[in-house]
């Protein structure tokens, strides 16, 4: 969970980070780029302003440095050209063409070409067009140049942010982990105090209720005691299970020691076998439709535990005379195990917390009339991630529920 939420923080930082440097240096590139197109505007408009003469910097005859390079053509209204300024320009006589015909059949009075570095104005002369022709390489060169450098500074900037953010994270999330810590290690602890006079409590309830001369009056305190001392016995063994797996995740290393092959079409159906007498106790049947010879790599005993856990769940809460569907198949790579029922439907804010500990759809329900902690659900969660896996729950407004986990 620790190692989770430092990634998050890192890539939040490296998000936010990176916007506002990719704006900054996104907003100087368009500043300039618009910068430069002005420029060449400004510089055609002088050069069909004036006479022939080579054209490089303002009307005053003053060379500027920012100021594009022009040239400009007389041509008739058929497209012949008529006169050229002597300009620095150098441009090849087919380009000049091609530029020209691009030019007079435009709807706009300005543009650039689409296959050369050239800007181009165009003005009626009455007899024909003037044309002014802008160099626009160096403009475009520097333009690139310009992107080039802003994406090396930005890629040279996110590697450095990334580290930074992660030294940082690690000092930023320091109280987090040690609260997380002593939060686990007090569950730990308390869990394993509590087992062992709870095992007494339940072996010298046993042992009275086994006493055939016990008034039937103190056996049944005797009896309730015992099954309550049960009941906690089972919450603290989750409450263990839960500590171990939080400890896997805060250390990154997850809670399957155990990894070698498992037969799952073997291991659901034994597991829904199991609950063949129960499910028709509590008034509903198992159906299977498991793909033969379903193998996947990991701890059977956990497993096991967490495909008992979505069977019992489905059956304890499934309308009478309804089926339990338990359905195993290949989902490209990776193996889908699905468990759904009939019954009340749960509503889209309950879902997002049915794996949360001790969380019930229903507040009002007693814990008697199910006989379970909300723990079964959060348990199954943390066995299937530490399996590697993924797992969802999904309920329709007609009441069927499907719990999906993907191996």
């Amino acid at each position: 969970m620790l190692t989770k939420l430092r990634h998050e923080f890192v890539a939040i930082t490296m998000a936010l980070v990176g916007v506002v440097l990719v704006v900054a240096l996104g907003s100087t590139l368009l500043a300039s780029a618009s910068r430069q197109r002005s420029l060449t505007r400004e510089s055609l408009e002088r050069a069909l302003d004036e006479q022939f003469a080579p054209q490089f910097g303002d009307s005053s005859g003053r060379q500027g440095g920012d100021a594009a390079l022009t040239m400009t053509v007389d041509v008739s209204a058929d497209g012949t050209v008529l006169a050229r300024s002597d300009s620095p320009v150098q441009i090849p006589t087919d380009t000049l063409y091609d530029v020209i015909v691009e030019a007079l059949g435009s709807d706009q009075n300005s543009g650039h070409s689409d296959d050369y570095p050239i800007a181009w104005m165009r003005a009626d002369t009455g007899d024909g067009f003037r044309i002014a022709l802008a160099d626009t390489y160096s403009r475009d060169s520097g333009l690139r140049d310009q992107a080039t450098t802003d994406l090396v500074i930005v890629t040279v900037s996110m590697g450095a942010l990334y580290v930074v953010a992660w030294l940082l994270s690690g000092w930023v999330l320091r109280p987090v982990r040690e609260a997380w810590e002593r939060q686990r290690r007090f569950v730990s602890d308390a869990s394993h105090e509590l087992k062992t006079p709870l095992a007494v409590i339940v072996a010298n309830t046993q042992i009275l209720g086994s006493e055939g001369a016990l008034p039937e009056g103190a056996r049944r305190w005797v009896e309730s005691t015992s099954e309550e001392a049960s009941h906690m016995k089972s919450l603290v063994e989750d409450l263990l299970t839960l500590a171990r797996a939080d400890e896997g995740r805060s250390l990154g290393s997850g809670d399957c020691p155990v990894r070698e092959d498992v037969d799952l079409t073997a291991l659901v159906e034994g597991c829904a076998l199991e609950f063949d007498a129960v499910a028709f106790e509590r008034g509903c049947s198992i159906e299977c439709d498991l793909a033969p010879w379903v193998h996947v790599t990991g701890d059977p005993s956990q497993l096991g535990r967490m495909v008992r856990t979505l069977v019992d769940n489905a059956t304890k809460y499934a309308q009478r005379d309804t089926p339990v569907r338990v359905r195993l198949a290949y989902d490209a790579r990776r193996v889908r195990l699905t468990v759904s029922n009939s019954g009340e439907p749960i509503a889209a804010e309950d879902l997002e917390h049915l794996f949360d500990r001790f969380y019930r759809t229903d507040r009002a329900r007693e814990r008697q009339e199910n006989g379970g902690f909300g723990l079964g659900l959060a348990i199954a969660k943390s066995i299937v991630e530490a399996q590697g896996g993924k797992i969802s729950a999904a309920s329709t407004p007609e009441g069927t529920t499907t719990f999906t986990v993907l191996l």
